[in-house]
């Protein structure tokens, strides 16, 4: 059982690692269509010809949701969210792997069940009607739509390794959550 457990997190932490770093990337590549955007829309008023389409401008929107959309697996995986708790900081180690652990298992994965749940039924209707934007030249959704049940199941793919990992640390087992090569599942302070 420990084997298959070793694998899953291994996998899902690779997984994460690989979406994180695409995020990244995505950052950049919507800074430069967001300046694309700006440059043409102001040479364009100069020269009294429009530039830009609202392809570009849409395409900047989905690039910046999909930064965070596969970005939260992997802020989970190395407890880089914003956090602001003062008791919790000076808690030991294994306190705040249980108050994570229960954290988690009572609010976090049935936040994922319930978003995949009631995401699938308008992505589907979006792919069924090939939803457009309603802005003229505009993009399709769906594909954007479907995203959203990506960054779910990431996510609560995450929280259940994160879970393991915590359960290992409550039990005294820190070396093992090491051993697989990623950080214990807790907080910057």
């Amino acid at each position: 059982m420990r084997r298959i457990a070793d694998t899953y997190i291994q996998f899902v932490d690779t997984l994460s690692e690989i979406l994180g770093n695409l995020s990244m990337y995505l950052v950049v590549l919507t800074v430069a269509v967001g300046f694309y955007n700006v440059l043409v829309r102001y040479i364009g008023r100069f020269l009294g010809v429009r530039l830009s389409s609202n392809v570009f401008i849409e395409t900047q929107w989905y690039l910046f949701s999909l930064v965070f959309f596969l970005g939260f697996a992997y802020i989970m995986k190395h407890g880089i969210n914003v956090r602001v708790d003062f008791i919790y900081a000076h808690w030991p180690v294994r306190r705040k792997a249980m108050l994570d652990f229960w954290g988690h298992l009572i609010f976090l994965i049935p936040y994922c069940i319930i978003g995949i749940w009631v995401t699938v039924s308008p992505v589907l209707t979006s792919w069924r009607y090939w939803e457009m934007s309603p802005d003229p030249g505009g993009l399709p959704r769906a594909p954007i739509k479907s995203m959203i049940l990506v960054a779910f199941g990431t996510l609560l793919l995450q929280a259940i390794a994160e879970e393991i990992k915590l359960y290992r640390v409550i039990r005294g087992e820190e070396a093992q959550v090491e051993e697989l090569g990623g950080e214990q599942p807790l907080r910057l302070e």
